[in-house]
């Protein structure tokens, strides 16, 4: 795999905090997911291949070239940050149509551009209100468009699917998919590992500004699944229900808590798809179940531990 991007014994230290510690990388065509809690050095990271730090110590190519002040490298970076800095008296087709001008565009170009991208979003009926008025879902949808209009080899995005309602992350998810076909090199980071998983099988893991572990998902997959993966259930009948989860073979553990039962099994995968039929068997009314090791930062404690 050709790399796009390369990282080279890479730190980046702010006074006396460590961003990132000596990490190694490189990355080629196709959707990359760079996973990890929050604090884990991913912003750091993707600032750094963006060009907007320099490290303290290594080397960053982006196209085979420094991307620090490099406006080559520039043009062909599309990114979109975690952050919601916009200006916020503007429409939301004025607003990728102002950045799309920075990149030397006629404004017919700029214009056209930035309604193609936000179309290719799903903005069609709001790109014509002020940003003010948009919904954190619409405000990420916005930021993708602004890096999508200048059709970029190299899109960089930082938690995108943050604020999103479960059909805005389906269709965020199938946008990114689409430009991954497309030949696009795409990194993608996130603290659920669940949302990468639905988009690549290519996978970093990054903790404390490490690289604790990268490779194929199924890979990184099979270390997370060495340990026990809990279970939330809120229902109506905790203690019938229980009994029986007792009697599944992949559960190792069960405790009864306030509104609900707690549990610890060996295969997710299992507990998901028998689940629900035991619910209707034992006729227990069940509110939500949800997964508190969904988020990576238990998983990590895990790896790392």
């Amino acid at each position: 795999m050709k790399e796009v991007v390369r990282l080279e014994s890479v730190s980046k230290w702010y006074g006396d905090v460590m961003g990132l510690n000596g990490v190694t990388i490189g990355f080629g065509k196709g959707i990359t997911g760079i996973v990890g809690p929050n604090g884990a050095g991913k912003t750091t990271m993707l600032n750094l291949i963006v060009g907007f730090l320099k490290p303290s110590k290594g080397e960053v190519r982006v196209f085979g070239e420094d991307p620090w002040d490099n406006p080559k490298v520039s043009s062909r970076v599309g990114y979109c940050p975690d952050t919601n800095a916009m200006y916020e008296f503007m429409r939301g087709l004025d607003f990728v149509d102002f950045l799309a001008s920075f990149y030397g565009f006629t404004p017919e170009e700029a214009r056209l551009r930035a309604f193609e991208s936000l179309k290719r979003v799903g903005m069609e009926g709001m790109m014509g209100k002020k940003i003010g008025s948009y919904s954190m879902g619409m405000r990420q949808r916005l930021k993708l468009a602004q890096a999508l209009a200048h059709d970029p080899d190299l899109l960089v995005l930082d938690e995108p699917m943050k604020g999103l309602d479960p059909i805005g992350r389906m269709e965020m998810i199938e946008a990114i998919k689409k430009l991954g076909d497309q030949g696009k090199t795409i990194l993608i980071s996130s603290h659920v590992l669940y949302e990468i998983e639905s988009m690549t099988e290519r996978v970093v893991l990054i903790n404390k500004g490490k690289v604790v572990a990268e490779g194929n998902i199924h890979e990184i997959r099979s270390l997370i699944d060495e340990h026990p993966h809990r279970v939330f259930i809120e229902c109506d009948k905790p203690r019938p229900l229980a009994r029986r989860l007792l009697d599944m073979d992949h559960v190792v553990r069960v405790d009864l808590e306030e509104g609900g039962i707690s549990i610890e099994t060996e295969s997710p995968e299992r507990f998901y798809s028998e689940f629900p039929k035991l619910a209707v068997e034992t006729g227990v009314e069940v509110r939500r179940f949800y997964s508190p090791d969904d988020n990576l930062d238990s998983v990590f404690r895990y790896l790392i531990g």
